[in-house]
C-alpha cells in the first residue's frame, strides 16, 4: 500500500481566519503556514491559477515548512487555456488591448513560451526543498474530450516532467459511455496522474467520481456538494461540510486507491471558514481506522 497526504486547498482564505482555527499566536502569514504544515502534511496552493507566483514567495513557502511536507500547485490560468486577466500577466509581456482578459489564441506564441518558463522557474525553490508534489492542471469546462485537446494534456505533462502533472477533467464527454476508457488509457499509457473529483452532479462541469491510478501517483479533490454550485460566489459554491457517514463511505475506496499507487494525495476543497480543516483531520482519523499508510504532520 502506498502513502496517503491529506490536506486542503487554502490555508489563507479569509472566511478560514475568520473562523478561529488558526490558534491567536498565528498571527502572520509566516505563522499561519507553520502552523498548517504542524496539522497536515500536504497543502494546495490555489493562489497560483489568478497569479503566477514569484520565485521570492516560493522560496518562503519552502523554507516556513518542515522537511517532508509537500505542496501542489495550481497551474496558472493562461496555461490552462481559461480566460486570464491582463494584469495578471508578468508585466513586460502584457499584450497592448483594451480587454480585461484574454485567452491564450491572443498572445503571441513566444510570449506564451515565455509564461511557461517563468510559471516553472518560480516554483524552483520547492523543487530543490524536494517539496513540490506536483502541477494541478485543472481544464475548463468546455475542454472536451477531442484530439487537440487529448494532446494539450500531452503537452503540459510533457513540459511538467519530471514534475508530475495532475490532470482535472471538467466536461462530462471524457466520460461518456465509452470514453472513460479511452481517458483512463490514455492517462495510464503515459503515466499521468488523474485527480478524480467529489462534485455536484448534472453541471456541465460534473464529471463522475471515478477513482482510478494512472500513474505512480493518484489524487482525489473534495469540492462538496454545495447547493449553490453554480453560484458566482466562491463560498456559496464551496461552502459545503461533509458529514462524518459520508467520509466513512469514502475512507475505504480511497484505502483501496492507494493500494495501487506509490503515493496518493487527498484535498479538501470545500475551503469555507474551517470546513476543509475539520473534514480533513476526520478523514485522517478515518483512514487510520482502514489501517491506509497515512503520513502524518
Amino acid at each position: 500500500m502506498g502513502e496517503i497526504r491529506v490536506g486542503t486547498a487554502s490555508w489563507t482564505d479569509r472566511t478560514l481566519l475568520d473562523s478561529g482555527w488558526y490558534p491567536a499566536t498565528a498571527d502572520n502569514p509566516e505563522r499561519r503556514l507553520g502552523y498548517y504544515a504542524r496539522q497536515y502534511p500536504l497543502v494546495e496552493v490555489d493562489a497560483t491559477y489568478y497569479t503566477p507566483p514569484a520565485e521570492r514567495t516560493a522560496s518562503s513557502w519552502a523554507d516556513r515548512t518542515p522537511a517532508g511536507f509537500t505542496f501542489t500547485i495550481k497551474a496558472f490560468s493562461l496555461l490552462t487555456g481559461h480566460p486570464t486577466r491582463v494584469s495578471a500577466i508578468y508585466s513586460d509581456l502584457r499584450p497592448d488591448t483594451d480587454k480585461r482578459t484574454v485567452y491564450p489564441k491572443d498572445l503571441s506564441p513566444q510570449v506564451l513560451e515565455d509564461c511557461w518558463d517563468r510559471f516553472f522557474s518560480a516554483l524552483d525553490p520547492l523543487v530543490q526543498a524536494g517539496k513540490l508534489g506536483g502541477i494541478l492542471f485543472q481544464f475548463p469546462p468546455w475542454f472536451t474530450i477531442r484530439r487537440d485537446n487529448k494532446q494539450f494534456v500531452l503537452e503540459c505533462a510533457h513540459r511538467c516532467a519530471p514534475i508530475p502533472a495532475l490532470v482535472e477533467l471538467r466536461n462530462a464527454s471524457w466520460f461518456d459511455g465509452d470514453n472513460a476508457d479511452e481517458t483512463l488509457e490514455l492517462l495510464s499509457r503515459n503515466e499521468i496522474p488523474y485527480v478524480a473529483v467529489d462534485m455536484p452532479q448534472g453541471h456541465r462541469s460534473s464529471v463522475p467520481p471515478v477513482l482510478r491510478a494512472t500513474a505512480a501517483i493518484s489524487a482525489m479533490r473534495f469540492h462538496g456538494h454545495s447547493p449553490q454550485w453554480t453560484s458566482k460566489d466562491i463560498h456559496e459554491k464551496f461552502g459545503y461540510h461533509y458529514s462524518d457517514a459520508e467520509l466513512a463511505q469514502w475512507a475505504p475506496r480511497l484505502a483501496r486507491l492507494a493500494d495501487d499507487s506509490d503515493r496518493t494525495y487527498v484535498l479538501l476543497n470545500n475551503c469555507y471558514r474551517d470546513y476543509a480543516q475539520t473534514n480533513a483531520t476526520r478523514l485522517i482519523e478515518l483512514l487510520d481506522a482502514e489501517n491506509a499508510t497515512v503520513v502524518h504532520a
